[in-house]
């Protein structure tokens, strides 16, 4: 059995314990987040100190983009291998490199950006490169919940609350709508601007609605639809589509538990989704998934 710790207990952590319990070959051991309060959230105990575990295989970072940089280099040094959903596009690279590094000096495993997207939907766009080498991709998002985005907005001073709702415009293109639920003395067009300079909004098209529950539009399904037009070999006109209903947070949890049965696998170092043998996020042995979806 791998033995598994979940660090941070909001939406991703709520739902990563369900993962990790319905997995069969995986035991939760523990929950990390800052505060301890009485545990009335599972049966497994909840620590500041991930030293207070034991021995853990694996550890599933449930934490902020903002502070995934910060927080994996704690448990590869220890030894740990980490499965992450750093949703942070343009820095994936930069952050990979620097796992690897840390990784390898631990002798452990790191896997970035786990998610849905970069993540699970980034291996459907690789599958569809690879049948039309030629053409041109669009994803588009929504509408739904975006995880990375609604944090953001929540971590601006004068925010008590906030929900970011992914709009498809189409071909690729989308907007965003941020309802937003203020602190009495938080000023509007302060909390606007420190939003819209964030590096998950910049440059994006925003409409802002101030309500007084944030809780009454809440919803955290989310859809994607994916296609591409392109080439194969010398033939035009190959048309892919991948479309996925889903609740954000359940399908992201659910691919950090696949991620990190398959990290276990390889060689120290830093990995993407991308990376990783696709049979390997499966339980059990290659040669069953083989019979049955060959």
């Amino acid at each position: 059995m791998i033995r598994a710790a979940i660090i941070g207990y909001g939406n991703i952590g709520h739902f990563a314990v369900q993962a990790v319990k319905a997995a069969s070959d995986m035991e939760l051991i523990g929950i990390v987040r800052r505060k301890v309060e009485e545990n009335n959230v599972c049966t497994v105990p909840i620590v500041e100190n991930i030293d207070d575990l034991g021995k853990i295989d694996v550890a599933l970072i449930c934490v902020p983009t903002a502070n995934v940089e910060e927080i994996v280099p704690i448990y590869l040094a220890k030894g740990i291998t980490t499965v992450d959903c750093f949703g942070m596009q343009s820095k994936i690279v930069s952050v990979r490199e620097r796992f690897d590094s840390l990784a390898k000096s631990g002798g452990c495993q790191a896997v970035v950006a786990a998610g849905l997207d970069p993540g699970g939907n980034s291996v459907a766009r690789a599958l569809m490169q690879a049948c039309a080498p030629k053409g041109i991709t669009y994803t588009n998002y929504g509408p739904g919940m975006s995880i990375g985005h609604t944090v953001a907005a929540k971590s601006k001073k004068g925010v008590v609350d906030a929900l970011s709702m992914t709009i498809p415009v189409g071909a690729g293109s989308h907007r965003r709508m941020v309802y937003i639920q203020l602190e009495p003395s938080a000023n509007l067009e302060d909390v606007i601007a420190d939003i819209k300079a964030d590096p998950y909004f910049i440059n994006q098209e925003i409409k802002f609605i101030v309500t007084d529950s944030v809780e009454d539009f809440l919803d955290m399904g989310h859809s994607i639809n994916t296609v591409r037009k392109g080439v194969s070999g010398m033939t035009d006109n190959q048309f892919f589509e991948f479309n996925m209903e889903i609740n954000n947070p359940a399908l992201t949890s659910q691919l950090m538990v696949g991620c990190a049965r398959a990290a276990l696998k390889q060689n120290p170092g830093a990995y993407t989704i991308l990376e990783l043998p696709i049979i390997d996020l499966l339980p059990g042995e290659r040669e069953k998934w083989i019979g049955r979806l060959i």
